[in-house]
């Protein structure tokens, strides 16, 4: 009898220790509930104990966390639409705050969040340009707003540590992509202008050094030719002195041939010579 009192009363007890327990890990925060209400907060790591059907414990993790939002559109100060996608780095800075925001749940959490992120973004994002935009200021953007999130976070017992623009894209369903590819081929119309302008240049330098090489070359060459053509001649000259000087009368007779052959060369000359004519003489068969 006595040992089937005892096995329950155990079985109560260890049931009773096991409800009055709770551990909280590193990293970890936890806070107690007393009938539902917020009895104790900010519970650091290690072994506590609660009243078993009275108090409840909740544990939260106190590490950073990565909430990421739904693309967001914005207008630019062009009045240029974009889309943005960011991430939120954040972690509970306030546990009691956060669960009376939230009920303890992060989904909530985030859905509460984003508005203020992205209005906070809005009136950021709305002061630049596309170019600015994507030009590498993101972070300048970030530090200008996160003052005014932390601010308004604190009411959910959260604090942001960070926000990244993952992407800033072009809507498919505006016009500003169209714009932006005119843009681009603009430009590179415009370096193909000015990538022929400077082969044409080229083109002009080699061609007016090619000519003035040329030139040089010719007036060498004809240089050259004009003083071979004068040896050719001194020494033909010389030649024809050193013949007429051997052999006078022949070269006379030869004198006389090339007159004759240069007077008859179109074949239409004619020629009335006397009798006596040093000429005929040449021509007599005793000769």
């Amino acid at each position: 009898m006595r040992l089937n009192l005892i096995i329950p009363i155990a079985v109560i007890v260890l049931l009773g220790l096991l409800g009055s327990v709770f551990v909280v890990r590193e990293g970890q925060t936890a806070l107690v509930l007393n009938l539902g209400r917020v009895a104790r907060t900010d519970i650091g790591p290690g072994l506590h104990f609660k009243i078993p059907l009275v108090e409840t414990a909740r544990v939260f993790d106190r590490r950073f966390y990565a909430s990421e939002f739904s693309p967001e559109r914005y207008l630019t100060s062009e009045r240029k639409d974009v889309s943005v996608d960011f991430v939120a780095i954040g972690l509970i800075s306030d546990v009691a705050d956060f669960y009376r925001a939230t009920g303890g749940q992060m989904e909530v959490a985030n859905d509460r969040l984003a508005p203020i992120i992205k209005d906070s973004m809005r009136n950021e994002i709305n002061a630049r340009t596309l170019q600015q935009l994507v030009s590498g200021e993101r972070a300048e953007i970030i530090a200008r707003q996160l003052e005014g999130v932390n601010e308004a976070a604190s009411t959910l017992g959260m604090r942001v540590i960070d926000i990244r623009l993952k992407q800033i894209d072009l809507p498919t369903d505006s016009d500003v992509i169209s714009q932006v590819y005119d843009r681009m081929r603009a430009e590179r119309r415009q370096v193909a202008s000015r990538l022929r302008a400077e082969g044409e240049e080229q083109a002009r330098i080699i061609r007016a050094q090619a000519d003035r090489e040329r030139t040089v070359l010719v007036a060498e060459a004809e240089r050259d030719a004009q003083k071979l053509r004068g040896e050719g001649d001194a020494e033909a000259t010389r030649i024809y002195g050193e013949a007429a000087n051997r052999d006078p009368s022949f070269y006379a007779f030869q004198r006389s041939l090339e007159a004759y052959r240069a007077s008859f060369a179109d074949g239409e000359g004619m020629i009335v010579l006397e009798r006596d004519d040093p000429f005929l003489q040449y021509l007599r068969s005793d000769r």
